[in-house]
């Protein structure tokens, strides 16, 4: 790789031994990618603290100082971690003292995540705790380099945002928090950002459910390439477009989508493709749909619901209200929990709001900071859950062994309140 004076100041020691052994990292990381050079960032989102069983065994050796080392800078020898260089915040981790007595998580944990808050906090690392920062503060702006993980953020910052990243780890995004510094490759790089695949969409794709089975169909196709979606749709929100990249984020491996007119870095659909032809079109229509429908609910053979999720990728303030709307006045299923997934500071604007009370007075709970996925954690003897999550209902089963329903937001208050699913494709 070529390194500015600066670069080779910083491998060679001359801002101290934790940002020498970060940039020995990043320098091996950008060689195996074969990036010539880096890309300046102030912007970095990744989860040091996110609690596990090896991370408490490094915190025991040598406290966290040594965990960062081991974990994030592929660094054995002690070091002692300086403040970050560069903004950076944490994405969701594990869940919160909050969730004591509602979630079935270990007590070790939460304490060990309390302390890591504090250790890094103090180190300049904003504890947002959400796999959605830019609904909370973190709002990259067009064509800015930023060191991401979580691809459900990654995808919509490159995509709706126009910022750049690629999907990073946590050695990575440590090092980046250290040096301001990330290999300039990939999303990084303008001719990686033009479209590949036309998906023609013959609809009808009209709310979140839609965008959440139209984006798992795009990322099937396109698996890790760059879709461009044109056709018959309504005018997509924020909602839409977090869950329409969450999916095809967990179907393929997409880091970017354009949506002509929409998102910012395609005004045209030639634009969108650059230099390059517009290929011809995969089609979207009522029978993809159905399928799309269907292969979200093969996963569910027991009718019997007991656990509702809702807010994946973590809700906005505009989800939690029309959850709460859907439940006022009604009482959850005695065998069926529901929880609504959110980031902590959108759960205090529910709070204030009133939301909170009519969930909770139906017997639901929002809970901030983490997930089922993210904790592998879900209310004690789960079998069958239903969401509006088509990235939950991807990973979910794999991970925990449960069986899933996926349907609206109605669907699954319905399911919470029934403690049975009878969702059906509309």
């Amino acid at each position: 790789m070529i390194l500015t004076d600066e670069e080779k100041g910083m491998r060679d020691g001359a801002e101290g031994p934790a940002v020498a052994a970060a940039m020995d990292l990043l320098v091996r990381y950008g060689e195996a990618l074969d990036a010539e050079r880096f890309c300046d960032t102030r912007n970095v989102a990744g989860t040091t603290t996110q609690p596990s069983p090896a991370k408490a065994r490094l915190v025991a050796e040598g406290g966290w100082n040594r965990a960062f080392a081991v974990i994030n800078l592929d660094h054995d020898e002690p070091l002692e971690i300086p403040d970050m260089k560069v903004p950076t915040c944490q994405l969701q981790h594990g869940f919160g003292p909050d969730s004591v007595g509602t979630v079935p998580y270990p007590k070790e944990f939460v304490e060990l995540q309390t302390d890591a808050e504090a250790f890094y906090g103090r180190r300049g690392v904003n504890i947002l705790a959400t796999c959605t920062p830019y609904q909370v503060g973190n709002l990259p702006v067009r064509g800015e380099h930023i060191a991401w993980m979580e691809s459900s953020a990654v995808v919509y910052a490159n995509s709706v945002i126009g910022a750049r990243t690629n999907c990073e780890g946590g050695a990575s995004t440590g090092a980046a928090s250290l040096t301001g510094k990330i290999p300039c490759w990939g999303n990084h790089l303008t001719e990686n950002r033009y479209g590949t695949h036309l998906v023609h969409v013959d609809g009808p794709v009209r709310d979140f459910m839609d965008w959440g089975m139209l984006g798992y169909f795009v990322g099937d196709v396109v698996q890790d390439q760059r879709p461009v979606v044109v056709g018959d749709y309504a005018h997509p929100d924020l909602v839409d477009l977090k869950h329409f990249g969450a999916a095809a984020a967990s179907s393929g491996g997409v880091e970017l989508y354009h949506v002509p007119g929409i998102t910012p870095e395609a005004p045209t659909v030639e634009a969108a493709f650059g230099a390059a032809a517009v290929p011809e079109a995969v089609r979207y229509g009522p029978a993809e749909r159905r399928a799309m429908y269907e292969m979200l609910n093969n996963q569910g053979t027991s009718t019997d619901v007991d656990f509702v999720l809702l807010g994946c990728p973590h809700a906005s303030v505009d989800q939690i209200r029309a959850a709460a709307r859907a439940l006022d006045g009604k009482r959850l299923h005695s065998g069926t929990q529901l929880w609504i997934m959110a980031p902590r500071a959108l759960k205090d604007v529910a709070d204030r709001s009133g939301y909170t009370a009519v969930i909770e007075a139906a017997g639901g709970k929002i809970l901030a900071d983490s997930c089922p996925a993210m904790s592998r954690t879900a209310p004690a003897g789960t079998k069958v859950f239903a969401t509006d999550s088509a990235k939950q209902a991807h990973y979910l089963p794999a991970i925990l062994g449960i069986e899933a329903w996926f349907g609206t937001l109605e669907d699954c208050v319905d399911a919470a309140v029934t403690g049975r699913w009878r969702g059906e494709l509309r």
